[in-house]
């Protein structure tokens, strides 16, 4: 039986103003250029619309009233339990406009930084325990080396940081993978973070998978609400980046028309998996890639910095897995392996390992092996290239014999000949053109 993660702890819902730590004066921006942009008009409706409970969301409106902001309609909503409705009074949709100059931001009430530090730490990758049974059934559908396994298992359960390396077409982005799907339990993503008055949007729906909670009783009296709905439960998030990751990618985007910022993809990552892929393969050169990611991986913290310049300190709370095709002797200094806490190997498959692959594939395939065609392969073909074998082997060959029986109008099979006709498919060779 594996051993389950511990359910993460929950955010818990602010009680009051007081315990925002926000301005007021945000706050109650924020919650005008909502009502004004999302035509909400009940207590219950803003609620919904900033992901703040009622109690507070009174609060606001209560002080928005005294401010002559807002004024009641005087008349009840049918369609929300009799509630008041609100509207904004011509002092409120000024100051609602010259709110918007400053930001368009509207939605749903920001985090501030510090609150948000202290779910990192509630939340953080560093308290995950891999079990071996875990991992095993994440990549049950990989056949890997014995001691591939025992060798991840504790990079997993670190928390740092970890480079697989060696030869193409082994299932480096495939181990990724089963990584992330091994994690299993939830954490909590905050829709926007604020940072001294700017707001960054953190909650992308493209990287971060929501988590469906239940839907409230109706029989309820009052709609009880389980934790801070300013965040999003969700999967650990896994951003995978490949040959277009570039150092800007890691900075803060602003967007100058709405005045508002968006959190970098290593933000976005916490409290997850952040795998570079094809490392080598990008404009920037692999040293200044782990250059860049140096601090944050010693110091569990990132810098960043706003429009004006000011720099300031988030959260660094993710597993970066770095993967290449080539020798880490070739692509960086010492200085730089010495910071990746963990490197790892991955081969190709043995003889053994390959073979089960191949009859895995044909069975799922629907393409029955044939022990002179394997034969021929084996003692025929490997021997050219030094019988190195490779995990998409098994898959390219299949697919190449199935392709050619479906051109020819035969039955899938495999013969000696189909696997020639595959194989010359799968090598370039290294021959003079011609002129």
């Amino acid at each position: 039986m594996n051993m389950q993660t511990s359910a993460v702890m929950a955010p818990p819902p602010p009680k009051g103003m007081a315990q925002m730590k926000l301005s007021i004066v945000m706050m109650r921006d924020i919650m005008l250029k909502t009502m004004f942009r999302k035509n909400v008009d009940t207590a219950s409706e803003v609620a919904r619309a900033i992901c703040l409970p009622l109690q507070v969301t009174q609060e606001l409106i209560d002080l928005s009233r005294e401010q002559k902001l807002l004024e009641a309609t005087g008349t009840l909503n049918a369609n929300n339990d009799g509630e008041m409705g609100f509207q904004l009074t011509d002092a409120g949709k000024a100051r609602t406009m010259d709110a918007l100059q400053q930001s368009e931001y509207f939605g749903a009430m920001p985090v501030p930084l510090d609150v948000y530090r202290e779910q990192v730490k509630r939340q953080s990758i560093r308290n995950i325990m891999i079990t071996r049974g875990q991992l095993t059934d994440a990549m049950g559908h990989l056949i890997l080396p014995d001691d591939l396994l025992g060798n991840l298992g504790p990079a997993v359960s670190s928390g740092r940081s970890i480079l697989m390396y060696g030869p193409p077409g082994n299932g480096k982005s495939s181990i990724s993978n089963g990584i992330r799907d091994a994690l299993g339990d939830k954490i909590y993503v905050p829709r926007a973070i604020e940072y001294a008055g700017q707001v960054i949007t953190v909650y992308d729906p493209i990287v971060h998978s929501a988590v469906e909670e239940q839907v409230d009783d109706p029989n309820q009296l009052r709609r009880r609400t389980l934790f801070d709905t300013r965040y999003v439960k969700c999967q650990r998030p896994t951003v995978n980046t490949g040959g277009e990751l570039s150092l800007d990618m890691l900075d803060l985007v602003y967007n100058p028309t709405a005045r508002t910022y968006q959190a970098p993809l290593q933000l976005k990552s916490t409290g997850g998996i952040f795998i570079v892929d094809d490392l080598g393969r990008q404009a920037e050169p692999p040293q200044s890639l782990v250059n860049r990611w140096i601090v944050p991986l010693e110091e569990a913290k990132d810098i960043l910095a706003l429009q004006s310049g000011e720099k300031f300190e988030v959260p660094f709370d993710t597993l970066v897995i770095f993967s290449t095709n080539f020798h880490p002797n070739k692509i960086f200094d010492q200085a730089a392996l010495r910071r990746i806490f963990y490197k790892i190997k991955i081969d190709g498959p043995n003889q053994e390992n390959f073979l089960k692959i191949f009859a895995l594939v044909a069975n799922k395939k629907g393409i029955p092996l044939a022990e002179d065609a394997l034969i021929h392969l084996l003692q025929s073909k490997y021997p050219t290239i030094n019988n190195t074998y490779a995990n998409y082997q098994p898959v390219f060959l299949i697919d190449q014999m199935i392709a050619i029986c479906e051109f020819e109008g035969i039955p899938n099979q495999m013969t000696p000949e189909l696997i020639d006709r595959a194989w010359a498919n799968m090598f370039v060779k290294d021959e003079e053109i011609a002129k």
